[in-house]
């Protein structure tokens, strides 16, 4: 197993949270603002009173905080929020996030997606988003995991399915969410309460985990699924090119060259890709170089200017404006705000 070290949260990978001021985004080239429109919760599924015993149990005494936890169970995080909070930039990576109690929110592009108590928010490829906590409070904090898809066994289960699922048709945003119950959700408590006897992690831990992907590969949501594990479809291929954006962000965007690694024509990559993700291929990047950069100056002490360069940008002036335009407020601002809060 990986240490806690070596894994980027997903849905905490490039976290920083937001001040009051940073509540309007320019994404895909629409102004959006981020307060969120009020919804009806989602109506709430029984969660096994175990699980949320466990996860409060293991928080408390791993952290005593509320905040994400990396488990020594790879691929597993945990997390706990006692309030609601602003809306957070996240680049969320593939994987089950599942809410155990409370309710949250997410934006990719201009898509909203609400999921509460025993719903899970699936993600097939990285994807920059903005997620907020809904409905928490001290009494029923907002309790949530977050596990990574394992590629590997949803590939070996596939080929072992007679017949196997059939992949979902068209395009659409790599993203939905789905309820969890029956056998599925015994799997993720059985999964959680291997925290708390860790010796029989690396024995029972492969079991259950192609026990998930069974389940994952003939449920109601099959066919998305099977469009994650297919390691020759467009989801793949798409995701192939998405991590060589994640490995050199200063790059310059081809789209040619993208598409050519995604063995597809420059306007079907074109296609495919905005219809995965919600954004073209530039826009994605500049999020990334954005989200890294605010990173840079927070975390690390960067300054605009070496932050800017970092990053691929080679003038200061569009990377303010751009970065303002993303976060609400010009970058030295921002940064002070977000260091003041930490403090």
């Amino acid at each position: 197993m990986a240490s806690p070290t070596e894994h980027r949260l997903p849905e905490f990978a490039y976290f920083l949270p937001n001040t009051p001021q940073a509540l309007t985004s320019q994404i895909s080239g629409n102004r959006i603002h981020l307060h969120y429109p009020i919804r009806l919760p989602a109506p709430e599924t029984a969660m096994p009173t175990s699980l949320t015993d466990t996860l409060n149990r293991y928080i408390d005494t791993s952290t005593g905080d509320d905040e994400a936890v990396v488990t020594p169970v790879e691929g597993l995080y945990l997390m706990r929020s006692r309030n609601e909070y602003l809306p957070r930039h996240v680049v969320y990576k593939p994987a089950l996030c599942l809410t155990v109690q409370g309710a949250k929110q997410v934006l990719f592009g201009d898509r909203l997606f609400d999921y509460g108590q025993m719903q899970a928010l699936v993600v097939s490829v990285e994807l920059p988003g903005i997620g907020r906590v809904t409905r928490a409070s001290t009494a029923k904090p907002y309790l949530g995991i977050i596990l990574e898809f394992d590629l590997g066994v949803l590939r070996e289960v596939l080929r072992l399915l007679n017949p196997p699922p059939r992949p979902a048709g068209g395009s659409s945003l790599g993203v939905f969410v789905m309820d969890i119950q029956g056998s599925l959700a015994n799997c993720i408590e059985r999964l959680v309460q291997l925290l708390v006897t860790p010796q029989a992690t690396p024995i029972l831990y492969p079991a259950i985990m192609r026990e998930m992907s069974y389940w994952l590969l003939t449920g109601n949501h099959a066919g998305e699924i099977c469009k994650l594990a297919s390691p020759n479809g467009y989801t793949q291929r798409i995701a192939d090119t998405i991590a060589r954006l994640h490995n050199d962000i200063t790059r310059s965007v081809r789209i040619e060259e993208l598409a050519e690694t995604a063995q597809m024509s420059p306007s079907a990559y074109y296609q495919h890709f905005k219809s995965l993700t919600s954004l073209t291929p530039i826009q994605y990047q500049k999020q990334l170089r954005l989200l890294e950069a605010r990173r840079l100056m927070v975390a690390e002490g960067a300054n605009v200017t070496s932050a800017a360069y970092q990053v691929g940008y080679e003038s200061i002036s569009q990377f303010s404006r751009e970065y303002a335009r993303m976060f609400g407020i010009p970058p030295k601002r921002d940064v002070a705000e977000l260091q003041a809060a930490e403090s």
